[in-house]
């Protein structure tokens, strides 16, 4: 049995099970003070240990920026963050003490490709990328079948974007300004329309449609030329608005090299969390 968390900037959502189609216990928590919001996080765990349930492992994957690298003093924090009161934030150490089994922590993205690649689009692929679009923008790679590390974890939301001719604004992200993220985030959507992605209609919605679709297929082009991938699996809200293109242009076959771009599916889905906090439990072992 496994435990999983989706730490996401709104939601965590924690699972206990043995896949996504065997899950015995869930429970969503608000993100509020970190402390009030881990702390009901390791409850459930906790409550579900008395209970006798037995867990072999736990998996964190939790929004960023993230310290991944074991041995490191800050391994298991939440680094540099727009997310207010959460930089510096630990989120292994709360779970490592007490509950007594192996913790596994990675990105939320990371998580996600990793159930993209057991349960969704990417099954039986060895090189792939998973792209989430939504409150910013991210992605987690597997080459060779593995998750791509190095310093740190990939910032795919961070990467320079070519600036559409007629697009003046400035973009939102608090580090680059007008960064992949900055340009075509649903922050960024917020910012530029004065409301959510999903109260946009008629006119404002085809123009942030539009607005995503340039964006998404200048980021796609240069994660292809980087690194390659078999095929680019995109998710997240703003990937689900109506009307929202299945391929990110029109032109986008004279550039992609053969990588292939569709929806996610393991993501999808009502049950994505769990998915993605379920493998992510299952590789903590």
């Amino acid at each position: 049995m496994f435990g999983g968390i989706e730490a996401g900037g709104t939601k965590f959502v924690c699972v206990i099970g043995t896949g996504p189609a065997a899950i015995v216990a869930t429970k969503r928590i608000e993100v509020g003070d970190p402390a009030e919001t881990i702390g009901a996080a390791r409850n459930f765990f906790l409550e579900a240990l008395a209970e006798g349930m037995q867990l072999d492992a736990i998996g964190i994957g939790s929004f960023g920026p993230l310290e991944l690298r074991h041995g490191h003093p800050r391994y298991g924090c939440i680094t540099t963050t727009p997310k207010a009161g959460w930089s510096g934030t630990d989120m292994v150490g709360p779970f490592a003490s007490g509950l007594g089994v192996p913790i596994e922590f990675d990105t939320d993205v990371n998580a996600a490709a990793l159930a993209e690649g057991r349960w969704g689009a990417a099954r039986g692929l060895r090189s792939f990328i998973y792209l989430t679009l939504g409150t910013g923008v991210g992605g987690g790679a597997v080459v060779d079948g593995r998750l791509v590390h190095g310093l740190g974890h990939p910032e795919m939301g961070h990467i320079a974007v070519e600036r559409r001719a007629d697009d003046v604004f400035a973009g939102v992200c608090p580090f680059h300004g007008d960064c992949f993220e900055g340009m075509a985030s649903g922050t960024a959507v917020a910012a530029r329309f004065g409301r959510r992605a999903e109260a946009l209609e008629g006119a404002d919605r085809d123009a942030a449609i539009s607005i995503i679709a340039f964006y998404l297929a200048v980021g796609v082009r240069s994660l292809v030329y980087a690194l390659s991938p078999e095929r680019i699996v995109v998710g997240g809200g703003l990937s689900a608005m109506p009307g929202s293109p299945p391929r990110p242009a029109p032109n986008w076959s004279s550039s992609s090299l053969g990588t292939q771009v569709c929806p996610n599916t393991a993501s999808r889905c009502s049950s994505s969390p769990r998915r993605s906090a379920t493998w992510q439990g299952r590789w903590a072992r």
